[in-house]
């Protein structure tokens, strides 16, 4: 994943057992350097760790969707 170059986008799953925990997803965010990032399967994961882990770099802009089911 890291040998990635020149991504706008990407989207990476952050939610133990079976996803990457928010360091894994910080530092293969780093590794790639997206310019945007999407956390997603994040489940009751603490999303503000991975904003956290990337406040540091700013060329790596981590968008956090509210997929709440509303009626």
């Amino acid at each position: 994943m890291k040998a990635q170059k020149d991504i706008d986008v990407a989207f990476l799953p952050m939610n133990l057992p079976y996803t990457m925990t928010p360091e894994m997803v910080a530092d293969a965010a780093l590794g790639f350097k997206p310019k945007i990032l999407y956390p997603y399967h994040t489940g009751s994961t603490e999303v503000s760790k991975l904003t956290e882990l990337l406040s540091d770099h700013p060329e790596i802009e981590v968008r956090i969707r509210d997929m709440s089911f509303k009626r």
